[in-house]
């Protein structure tokens, strides 16, 4: 099953995860609001199903909602995901293949808009 979760970050900040089962597909940067932090996981739901996606490490380039692949410095492929603003939304862990980070991309973009969102900081 594929969920989103608000978790707590370092000086009372807030960051999101999107997983499927127990596997963290994509995590962002802290928010210093959780505000924000659900404002991410929406963007994402709203914005990744129709993101164009570019690879980078063929000097592809975009604008607008992306989902990029980037190559790492040892050769493997990591996803970020990127607003209209080109800021960096989540990125993912580091692929040896560039097809299993093509599937992650596909994957957010199929599963994000219906992922319930599991808010890990209501208790804290």
């Amino acid at each position: 099953m594929h969920k989103f979760k608000i978790l707590k970050a370092a000086n009372d900040q807030f960051r999101i995860q999107f997983l499927y089962n127990a596997e963290v597909m994509v995590w962002s940067e802290s928010y210093a609001s959780k505000a924000s932090a659900k404002n991410c996981i929406e963007s994402i739901k709203k914005n990744a199903p129709g993101a164009a996606t570019v690879d980078v490490s063929k000097d592809e380039t975009g604008s607008g909602y992306r989902f990029e692949i980037v190559a790492s410095k040892d050769g493997e492929h990591f996803v970020r995901f990127k607003a209209s603003n080109g800021e960096t939304m989540v990125r993912s862990e580091t692929y040896a293949s560039k097809a299993s980070a093509k599937n992650c991309i596909e994957s957010v973009k199929k599963n994000a808009p219906d992922a319930p969102v599991e808010d890990e900081t209501a208790s804290a």
